[in-house]
């Protein structure tokens, strides 16, 4: 299935081309540059393995000819659900590099989230590992439609399954065609990524070689990146933060990434200082972290910058972050999958601005807030935030979902409230949405509604969000029991668990309710709980 975009921008759209922000070279060109410049030099690390960039590049290059030898072409879908490993860089850089269209899959997604994707990508080839936290990916899968292509990372692949390493190292002599097939169309859809959002099902957002290039293209110049810059990336390589920051960032910058699995905080710091690890983007849960366990500053002298987002970022953890670690910008960011970093501060304001607020739009991005009737507001007044830019996505995989997302005039609804100040700085109050954000990722309260309304103790239920030091949010389920019924929180997140429902959506408080407060028209008013 070759995916398409599924928006088009209102014609008063900024020319995004003629202002230099599109310069209309698909992803793998700008690649080739880097590896020319950079060659020598360590682009990633992942445990003991240190791949320079002409290793990744020779890796790619064996991987792009190894799945299409397997029959894959420009527009075929490839998804992977691999941990921070560098199997996954391959594979997303080898399938940019086809003309392919690339889904990463969370490694947290069950039965439940993965028949929605396989149904509406029908992706050609799946990456998967062997087992990975005690799960085994493989009988996962088994559960779900056949794909045509799985292969395994990292384990023994098993029967009708192909190992990763067969496609790193493909019979040359099965070639269907003597040079290698490469991606043309900077415009084609280079990325669908699943964000739950509001809905119940995950919404696929479709980004194309264009938008994720400007992005990191914006990303260089208010990070004040260089090639002598090195992240640590705990966060997912299947989320838009580790795929910008973890892949992307290197690929077309030069800057190197240093991969974590799973986030474990001592380890974290012993890699920022053996590595000399420069900067991090991610979850407040890390900084936090870092904080609370590195022994003095020292252990962390080697960042310049941190930059928070993903869940409400409290201005007392960037100050506590700017005592502890003088020598490093601890700022906060806002951005999301559809349109990844919308505001920051740089190195000329991050200090005076960067704690309370998430700062200016990252130009040429633009924000505006809205009123109920879409009517611009005065700064100073709380409305409805909206974005564009050349990052933007270009719609959702179901087109059903762009008539709510964007305006007639081609601003992406972001759901989120907000004030922009006189100067334009950016302050989250609240969201429209209803979402709970754990540990940077989107869960959507609907989802988890549904599959608690069918447990029959459960006359009504309502999840709401409760603030966690750890997770920045969890799920607390409020719930009206049937007569004689009861319910406590180990039954019913064995219940969800038989749904096939990700773990980490479970609720981690549970709350039995006589009744909810109510609007005169009987709908529950969340506010209140």
């Amino acid at each position: 299935m070759s995916l398409t975009r599924t928006y088009v921008p209102a014609g008063n759209q900024p020319d995004y081309r003629a202002m230099g922000c599109w310069r209309d070279e698909p992803l793998h060109r700008r690649i080739d540059r880097t590896v020319a410049a950079q060659a020598a030099r360590v682009a990633v690390i992942d445990g003991e393995r240190r791949l320079t960039f002409l290793e990744l590049d020779q890796l790619v290059r064996r991987a792009a000819l190894g799945l299409q030898q397997l029959g894959l072409h420009p527009g075929d879908v490839v998804a992977y659900q691999l941990p921070n490993w560098w199997e996954a860089v391959v594979i997303f850089l080898a399938a940019a590099r086809l003309g392919a269209t690339i889904n990463p899959l969370l490694p947290i997604f069950r039965e439940r989230e993965l028949h929605v994707t396989v149904k509406q990508t029908q992706p050609r080839a799946v990456i998967i590992p062997a087992t990975y936290r005690g799960v085994n990916y493989r009988e996962v899968w088994r559960a779900l439609p056949p794909v045509e292509h799985l292969l395994v990372a990292r384990g023994d692949a098993g029967p009708g399954v192909r190992s990763v390493m067969e496609l790193l190292d493909p019979p040359l002599e099965r070639a269907p065609h003597p040079e290698p097939i490469e991606a043309r169309d900077p415009d084609a859809i280079l990325m669908v990524m699943y964000t739950s959002g509001t809905t119940s099902e995950p919404k696929g957002v479709l980004h194309t070689h264009n938008t994720l290039i400007a992005e990191v293209r914006s990303l260089e110049g208010v990070h004040q990146l260089t090639p002598n810059d090195r992240t640590l990336m705990p966060s997912s390589l299947t989320h838009v933060s580790g795929v910008i920051h973890g892949i992307l960032t290197p690929a077309l910058l030069g800057t190197s990434v240093v991969l974590m699995d799973r986030w474990e905080p001592a380890r974290a710091i012993e890699l920022i200082g053996r590595e000399q690890v420069t900067y991090m983007v991610g979850a407040p849960t890390f900084l936090q972290d870092l904080l609370a366990q590195a022994d003095s500053p020292s252990d962390l002298c080697s960042l310049r910058l941190f930059s928070c987002g993903g869940a409400g970022v409290s201005p007392e953890l960037m100050r506590r972050a700017r005592e502890r670690l003088p020598r490093c910008i601890a700022k906060r960011v806002y951005g999301s999958t559809e349109l990844p970093t919308l505001t920051t501060t740089d190195a000329d304001d991050a200090l005076s601005r960067g704690i309370e607020t998430e700062g200016r739009a990252i130009a040429p991005a633009e924000i505006r807030i809205v009123d109920p009737s879409g009517a611009s507001v005065p700064a100073g007044r709380e409305g409805e935030v909206q974005g564009r830019g050349p990052e933007c996505f270009v719609g959702y995989l179901d087109a059903a979902f762009n008539a709510d997302a964007f305006t007639a005039d081609g601003w992406f609804r972001t759901g989120d409230l907000g004030v922009l100040d006189e100067a334009g700085y950016l302050r989250i109050t609240g969201r429209l949405k209803d979402i709970i954000i754990r540990k940077g990722e989107k869960i959507s309260v609907k989802e988890i509604e549904d599959l608690i309304a069918e447990h029959p103790a459960v006359a009504e239920v309502a999840v709401i969000p409760r603030a966690d030091p750890v997770t920045g949010e969890r799920a607390c389920a409020m719930v009206r029991l049937r007569p004689s019924a009861t319910l406590d929180l180990p039954a019913l997140t064995a219940f969800l668990a038989a749904k096939g429902l990700a773990k980490q959506k479970w609720p981690e408080q549970l709350e039995v309710v006589a009744d909810f407060p109510r609007t005169d028209s009987g709908k529950i008013q969340r506010a209140k709980l």
